[in-house]
Order: structure tokens, then sequence, then C-alpha cells
């Protein structure tokens, strides 16, 4: 059986993950049925423990023949080979080439995929990261664009009045798709397919992480639009000035709001005529605004559209839409789907 039978078009990050992986890995992935291997998001690689599966409705540890096991004694056990060679397949054989990601804690690698590293963090004289060296875990975060996914938001994130977007915050713990609602986000205002504008917006994506543009050698790996410029690798603050006075957008996205600075240059970009959509981890609302600094946002009405996102019914799951006022405008039933 070639490599890529176990592959379908419906899910080709499976493709570019599957270069990475090495032979006992893949030989194991080979005998799962493709309804599962599109459910994975996570391949957890620690150097003498069980190799750990995580995704839709999966956590547990890789067996040593195939499938998934709840018992460590019958997995699959990553060595310090496994680990190298899925590092030196994502860097070509070279970290010093990487090392800008390694400060970050991870590399990207075609596709958008994610490889998290944990190992020696190694400082400079200032006492910041420099770069992080003898890495014994990997997390190969499997990246999967969700085009239409935004479509849900809609109706809540154009001004009726003004046909300008709102200022949109999507709230949620981790992994319940923010970034991936975002980024389709992202896509539906540049391709005028939001409100079903004749025109879309300029957007500017300020990608601190490389995680909305999913960008590889400096191009972009998911699709954004025709309207769209990426500042990859740049801080979130910085960038969003940078867009602000360089870029002329119409509106200006980003991942994971959450520090002061962050804070000023939202109200900055408000008061400038921006609009504004980013994400930010919070299980609500109300947790949210707890923080010092975005009750400073919220009693400032610099978002006038929250989205409260769980995993209840697979991540994306919209559970609520709320006003700048924090008042409910749609909530999900607990039957339907989000």
């Amino acid at each position: 059986m070639a490599q890529n039978d176990l592959f379908t078009p419906a899910d080709a990050g499976w493709l570019q993950v599957s270069s990475v992986l090495p032979r006992d890995l893949l030989e194991n992935l080979r005998s799962w049925p493709v309804d599962v291997t599109r459910r994975v998001e996570e391949i957890r690689l620690r150097i003498g423990q069980p190799i750990q599966i995580c995704g839709m409705d999966l956590n547990g540890f890789l067996h040593r023949d195939s499938g998934l096991t709840e018992l460590p004694s019958d997995a699959l056990v990553a060595t310090e080979e496994h680990v190298q060679r899925v590092l030196q397949a994502v860097t070509q054989a070279s970290l010093y080439a990487v090392e800008e990601e390694l400060r970050r804690g991870f590399v990207t690698m075609p596709g958008g995929h994610r490889i998290g590293v944990a190992g020696r963090v190694v400082l400079t004289e200032q006492g910041h990261v420099r770069t992080i060296r003898d890495v014994h875990a990997l997390n190969i975060r499997v990246a999967r664009e969700r085009v239409g996914a935004s479509r849900k938001l809609h109706a809540y994130v154009l001004n009726p009045s003004t046909q300008r977007p709102h200022n949109v915050l999507l709230i949620s713990p981790p992994q319940c798709g923010k970034t991936t609602l975002l980024r389709d986000l992202v896509r539906a205002y540049s391709e005028a397919e939001v409100a079903g504008r004749r025109r879309g917006f300029k957007v500017a994506v300020i990608d601190e992480r490389s995680e909305i543009s999913g960008t590889w050698s400096g191009v972009p790996q998911f699709r954004l639009g025709p309207r769209t410029d990426v500042l990859d690798g740049c801080p979130k603050a910085e960038g969003m000035l940078m867009a602000i006075r360089s870029l002329s957008p119409d509106v200006v996205a980003t991942d994971e709001i959450g520090r002061s600075e962050d804070c000023d240059v939202v109200l900055e970009a408000t008061h400038a005529g921006v609009a504004v959509a980013a994400t930010a981890h919070a299980d609500s609302l109300e947790e949210w605004r707890r923080r010092p600094e975005m009750r400073r946002l919220f009693d400032a009405g610099a978002f006038t559209r929250y989205v409260v996102l769980s995993r209840r019914r697979g991540p994306g799951t919209v559970e609520s839409v709320h006003d700048e006022l924090g008042r409910q405008l749609h909530r999900s039933s607990t039957n339907g789907r989000g």
C-alpha cells in the first residue's frame, strides 16, 4: 500500500503530516478508518512515554500493533529516534534555520501544521528565550481548514445600518475552534461573503504565532481571501499599529488578546474607525470581563459582538452571542447544534 492510500482529498492535511511521521507510526495509522483519522487533532511524542493521540472524541495511546488503547502498557513508546526523525523532517535537518520559531516554542510546516516542542530552554543575557535545545517532546498539531465555518456568525458580525463590520471577540477555552472561526471570518470578509456584500473588506491579519494564516516560507497556507494582508510572526500590539498606519485595513484580525498593550491598541484601532476581530481564552463572557484589562475593554464598549464557543457538539459550537452591553442575542439550544 502506498503511503497516501490512507488519506483522501477531503482531509488533505494528513498528506502533509504523513510526510514527517516515522514509518512505524504510519504503518499503525494505515489500519485506521478514514473517519477516525479525520478526527485526530494532535499526535504527542514524549521520549520514553506512550504516544498519545488526541482529537474529537479521541484521547488515548497509539497501540503497539494498531488502533488506540487506554492502557499505557499496551502502547507504542516514543523513542529519541522518533523525535529526531520528525524534527529532521520538519526542519530539513537544520534546527538553526528555524531558531526564531523555536524561540516561540514551535515549528510550522507546509499546510499550516504546527510542531510544538518541549526541551531545555536557552535564555539570552537579558533573560529572554533564545531557543529550545535537547528537545524531548513534540506535539504534532494537525491544522484543518474549515471553509464556511463562520457562516453561522454572519447574521451577527455586520452592522446593518452602517454596513460596517462589528468589533467581534471570539471567547472560549483552548481547542474550541476560535482560530478556525476567526480564519474563516477573515476569508468571508475578504471574499465579500458576509451579508451578501458586493465588495469585500480589506483585512490585515496580525499573526504573531502563524496560526491564523499558517504561513510557511512567507506564504500563507490557508485561504484568507484576495483582500487580505498578513504580518506573520509580528507581535500583536506593534503589528496592529503598523497595519493601521500602512495597510489601510477595514478590519484587523488577531489571535489571543490579553495583555495591557493589546488592550491599548484595540482601543486605538476602534477610535481610528478600524474594525477588530480577535479571540481570547475564557470559559464565558463573565469570566473574560472579570480580568482588569479586559474589563477596561468591556467598559469602553470596544467590542460590539461577543461570541462564546465550546466543544459541546464539536469544535466551533456557538453557545451564545452578546452585544456590547453583554445582552444575549443568541443562545444555542441544548438539543440543537450551535
